[in-house]
């Protein structure tokens, strides 16, 4: 971005999609694989770089999410197995020193609209710690925290992710309408492919 917050994007694609039976973010979605759709909402961002989280069938991965945008930045989590916590712990890691704040993308969401990403950007100009989609009334991914919650995320353990951080921050969390429902919209089983 020329102007406002320097923003990152980070994609969490380390996990080994167990329920949906291992491959999961190579599996095909449109005209190529579910992780590309996740990389295309999050380059959709308004930020200057994107880093991609690997674990599982990490050369895989890391080749698919070069080949989608050789810009895209890899950051292997060697305890990804722990759970979603590590990725994390691996992603604000990597983050340059100057980043204002960070979108977390999962990489089984492959229908993320684009219309929300700015308006979630403005919340935290506007002075919220955090901000996350809602559809209907129900939160959803991505998120995007503010470089203050920083050294929170990089505390976390397990398979949580940032949920016990945004709960935490009551109205400091910024609750962004979306246009659609793929802010909830997840794959974790084969038949999720169908749409």
């Amino acid at each position: 971005m020329a102007t406002g917050p320097a923003l990152e994007a980070v994609v969490l694609a380390a996990g080994s999609g167990s329920r949906f039976g291992g491959g999961k973010l190579l599996a095909a979605w449109d005209a190529g694989v579910l992780l590309e759709a996740a990389l295309a909402a999050a380059w959709a961002a308004p930020v200057r770089s994107v880093t991609v989280v690997i674990g599982a069938d990490a050369e895989a991965v890391a080749a698919a999410a070069r080949s989608f945008d050789p810009r895209t930045v890899i950051v292997h989590a060697p305890d990804y197995a722990e759970g979603m916590g590590a990725s994390l712990r691996a992603a604000i890691a990597s983050l340059p020193d100057d980043a204002d704040g960070v979108f977390v993308f999962l990489g089984d969401m492959p229908r993320v609209p684009a219309a929300v990403l700015p308006k979630m950007a403005r919340a935290l100009i506007d002075g919220a710690l955090a901000a996350a989609p809602v559809w209907q009334g129900r939160r959803g991914n991505p998120v995007l925290l503010d470089r203050v919650l920083f050294p929170q995320l990089l505390a976390l353990t397990g398979d949580a992710g940032a949920r016990g951080v945004l709960q935490g921050l009551g109205d400091q969390l910024a609750l962004v309408e979306s246009p659609n429902d793929g802010v909830l919209f997840d794959v974790d089983v084969p038949s999720d492919l169908i749409k």
